[in-house]
């Protein structure tokens, strides 16, 4: 089974993957609602490291080391440095405070120095916020931001005609990799016979706030 199929299917059976009826930030009655945060032991940390890093192996992006914004992605650029280490791919990584500190070693900045093209890890890209204050931080540390990776890619319209993740992509000019999209989404309902009725309404929802093409 291909890793992204597996990776649906992972979010399923850990209650991170649900079906029904969810009211989004939009205002959106969305069929199905995904929360990264469920995924919330150590064996879920690991296999979820394990998929990221496997994205990034892929997908060949450029990169000389990775940045998890606080908080989510914290633990999430931890781990998915560990995996890629095991997988034979050794980065630097850092995360950001979400208040300077101006005693001991001060900045806003733990782990490793700003350098090189920067890989951004996150769970999902909504508004772009997060993405915004990265790139920022990046920069001002003197680094490029090199991508982003992120779990699951809705693609759906944010407030314009454009995805969130497209609007990140031609804003600031990254390349942004999600572990599944959508589309994964729909291959799996389709795998499953029993989850005609959550299909249907997730291909209805996709009519009215799908994006044509989410790259």
């Amino acid at each position: 089974m291909d890793f992204r199929q597996e990776f649906i299917e992972f979010a399923f059976a850990r209650n991170v993957l649900r079906f029904g009826e969810f009211k989004t930030k939009a205002g959106r009655l969305s069929p199905y609602f995904f929360n990264a945060g469920a995924f919330n032991d150590g064996a879920a940390l690991d296999r979820l490291s394990q998929f990221y890093a496997k994205a990034i192996l892929t997908s060949g992006i450029a990169a000389d080391m990775l940045y998890g914004p606080a908080y989510k992605g914290i633990p999430l650029v931890s781990a998915t440095a560990l995996s890629l280490a095991r997988a034979g791919r050794n980065l630097p990584f850092a995360f950001n405070r979400k208040e300077a500190k101006d005693h001991g070693e001060g900045g806003d900045i733990i782990g490793a120095p700003l350098a090189g093209r920067v890989l951004i890890v996150d769970d999902v890209i909504t508004a772009g916020t997060s993405v915004r204050e990265s790139v920022e931080i990046i920069r001002a540390n003197g680094a490029t931001p090199g991508g982003v990776i992120i779990a699951l890619d809705r693609m759906e319209r944010g407030a314009g005609a454009s995805s969130a993740v497209q609007e990140a992509e031609r804003e600031y000019g990254l390349q942004v990799i999600a572990v599944a999209t959508l589309d994964d989404l729909t291959a799996f309902l389709g795998r499953h016979p029993n989850f005609a009725d959550h299909a249907a309404a997730v291909a209805r929802y996709r009519e009215e706030y799908g994006v044509s093409n989410a790259h």
